[in-house]
């Protein structure tokens, strides 16, 4: 996969995770979601409704088409990781011009992460 993808029939599968055609899973980069299936046991979750989270995030790429473009999955860890873990690319994704993420904050669907990240 190139630094940059167009993510085809884009799904939302919770509010920072995309699944791409041909790809898979997609995590959205900086921001954190809450959990659909709830919050494990010793992790710090991100607050609000999963799905309501969720379903901005489809009616966000129901604008289409949702263009991507790799980033660093933790810039505050030495060296290009492209991948989290659990092998999900991380990328900035927009549709029409639109970041998902920013778009995502700024409803309160999402929490920036991490929380020093620009």
């Amino acid at each position: 996969m190139s630094l940059t993808f167009l993510c085809a029939a884009a799904i939302a599968v919770d509010g920072d995770t995309l699944r791409c055609g041909g790809i898979g899973r997609v995590r959205l980069a900086r921001i954190d979601a809450p959990e659909l299936h709830g919050c494990p046991p010793r992790r710090r979750c991100a607050p609000g409704d999963p799905r309501a989270s969720r379903d901005n995030l489809a009616r966000l790429i129901a604008a289409g088409p949702v263009r991507c473009r790799v980033v660093d999955a933790n810039p505050f860890e030495t060296g290009f990781q492209r991948t989290d873990r659990y092998g999900r690319p991380v990328a900035r994704c927009s549709v029409g011009g639109h970041d998902l993420g920013d778009a995502q904050l700024r409803g309160g669907h999402a929490v920036r992460w991490p929380a020093q990240a620009v």
